[in-house]
């Protein structure tokens, strides 16, 4: 991990933290500018390990990152694909424990970082940003729980048709319209499906006969999402 020597300018603080720059004074904002840093991540370098103390809150502010948890018998589980210039890090803090997940870059990464007693100073001096990360918390574990519920009633297809919208969704499409714009190994779609690499590489291929999506390599193209929605919403 190594330091961004140029610090952010108030002008990328706002695009970066934009969820809660409005909420904060001038005086307040000087602190934030003074207390941040960035930080730079290469591809599958580890953000943040299980078990590490949380001292900072993350706002991903280029790239692509994962959160993700090892289970049973080493088995990888994707919790969450991080969005741009969302926030992430912060919830063992506030119930004093220690990380229960692992984060990772997906590709060259950079991730804004505040530390949490700054931001636990902030949240004393400002309910609004109190609330703030309330309702963050509170729309994380909404979407747990759809998770949760997706990935254990649906079948094989239906889940990994969500996943692929879920990238679609997250991630955009490329200039042509079609192809996905992040790359995931089989492994890694797998990971976020709750499935065997080896059903996921069945499942594609599957998918690819259907005239569902095209595969070259790590790139997807999707050429019937109307059918990929309605196999994910039956499941």
């Amino acid at each position: 991990m190594k330091m961004n020597l140029d610090l952010p300018t108030p002008e990328e603080l706002a695009e970066y933290l934009s969820g809660i720059w409005e909420l904060l004074t001038e005086e307040q904002k000087v602190i934030v500018r003074k207390s941040g840093r960035l930080y730079n991540f290469k591809k599958n370098e580890v953000i943040y390990y299980k078990g590490d103390v949380p001292t900072y809150l993350m706002c991903l502010v280029k790239g692509k990152a994962k959160i993700y948890k090892e289970g049973v018998g080493g088995k990888t589980q994707i919790i969450r694909m991080m969005r741009l210039f969302e926030f992430f890090g912060y919830r063992a803090f506030f119930v004093d424990e220690t990380y229960q997940t692992s984060a990772m870059a997906f590709e060259s990464t950079v991730v804004y970082f505040l530390p949490m007693n700054v931001v636990n100073s902030l949240i004393l001096m400002n309910s609004k940003l109190g609330l703030f990360f309330i309702k963050e918390l509170s729309v994380d574990l909404g979407n747990s729980e759809s998770k949760t519920v997706n990935l254990t009633q649906k079948h094989i297809r239906g889940r990994l048709a969500e996943s692929l919208l879920f990238l679609k969704d997250s991630y955009g499409l490329e200039e042509d319209n079609m192809t996905i714009n992040i790359y995931l190994s089989r492994e890694d779609l797998a990971n976020l499906s709750n499935m065997t690499a080896s059903n996921a590489i069945r499942t594609l291929s599957n998918f690819v006969s259907e005239h569902l999506i095209i595969m070259d390599g790590r790139r997807i193209k999707i050429i019937d999402e109307d059918r990929l929605r309605k196999i994910s919403h039956i499941g």
